[in-house]
C-alpha cells in the first residue's frame, strides 16, 4: 500500500476514535505530502515521501532537544509524541551490524583510506544504500574505520 493512503487511513481512524493529538500529527504528515506533490515537477513516490518523512522526524527531534535545553518539557513531549506518529510510516533502518558490514564495503569498494577520504566512502555508501542507513551512525563508523581505531 502506498504511504499516501497509508496516512489516509490512519487519518479516518483517529477521527472514529477522536483521538484529537494523533489526529493532529496525521493531518500535519498528510499536509506535507500534499505540500510535496504541488511543488515537485516529478511523480511523488514512496521514495520522496519517505525522505520528507526522515526529515520531519529530524526537525522534530531538533525542536524537542532545544524544548528541553529551555526548560519546557511539556513542548518537547509533543514533538517526541509527533516523532511517534511519523515513525509508524518510515520503513525501518539497519542496525548497526548491516550497518558494519554496509560501511566496510564502501571504504573497500571507494578506495577511501585516511580521514580525508571520508567524504568518497560516505558517497559510494549513501549511493547505494540511501534511505536504509542511519547516516549518523554511518558517518562514525566510517570515522572510526579510517582512523585505523
Amino acid at each position: 500500500m502506498a504511504i499516501v493512503d497509508e496516512v489516509t487511513q490512519h487519518m479516518k481512524a483517529a477521527m472514529r476514535a477522536k483521538d484529537k493529538e494523533r489526529l493532529q500529527a496525521i493531518r500535519m504528515i498528510r499536509a506535507r505530502i500534499i505540500e510535496l506533490s504541488k511543488t515537485a515537477k516529478a511523480d511523488t513516490g514512496d521514495e520522496a515521501i519517505i525522505a520528507e518523512l526522515r526529515s520531519m522526524v529530524k526537525q522534530r527531534k531538533d525542536a524537542s532537544k532545544t524544548y528541553v535545553e529551555g526548560g519546557r518539557q511539556d513542548l518537547a513531549d509533543i514533538e517526541n509524541s509527533e516523532i511517534a506518529v511519523i515513525e509508524e510510516f518510515l520503513p525501518g533502518l539497519a542496525d548497526a551490524a548491516q550497518t558494519q558490514i554496509w560501511v566496510d564495503e564502501a571504504v573497500a569498494s571507494s578506495g577511501a583510506s585516511t580521514p580525508k577520504d571520508m567524504g568518497r566512502a560516505m558517497g559510494a555508501l549513501m549511493k547505494a544504500h540511501k534511505g536504509e542507513i542511519d547516516g549518523g551512525m554511518a558517518r562514525t563508523m566510517i570515522q572510526k574505520a579510517l582512523s585505523g581505531a
